[in-house]
């Protein structure tokens, strides 16, 4: 089970850290996705990060605004997001994903969600 945290109410421009655990599952053995779910819209891919933590993918409208990161000794995956715009507004989750070849796509390996954490971009 996945747990997900740092998503808050923030203005245009600002920037935000999302924290992505698993108790009980070492992060670094799996490749590790962020998704995100707007009103309305299918859930749909925004990062991921390869097991090796060399490799990423993310969807283009955030990349170059996003960053997913991992601390190991902390076991946890990170979603650095800066220059946020309104339509980054959604619940985001993170997930194990699919590792083709031992890199990562942004596709879930199973159809399992946590609760998610809330992202407001407004004024």
């Amino acid at each position: 089970q996945f747990v997900e945290s740092g998503g808050e109410l923030v203005q245009p421009g600002g920037s935000l850290r999302l924290a992505c655990r698993a108790p009980g599952y070492t992060l670094s053995a799996f490749a590790i996705g962020w998704f995100r779910q707007a009103p309305g819209k299918d859930r749909e891919g925004v990062s991921c990060l390869s097991s090796s933590g060399y490799v990423t993918k993310y969807k283009d409208a955030v990349r170059g605004r996003f960053t997913i990161s991992r601390d190991d000794a902390e076991n946890t995956v990170y979603l650095q997001m800066t220059s946020l715009k309104p339509e980054d507004t959604a619940v985001y989750y993170c997930a194990e994903v699919l590792s083709p070849h031992n890199m990562c796509d942004l596709v879930a390996y199973r159809d399992s969600w946590g609760q998610g954490t809330q992202v407001t971009i407004s004024s």
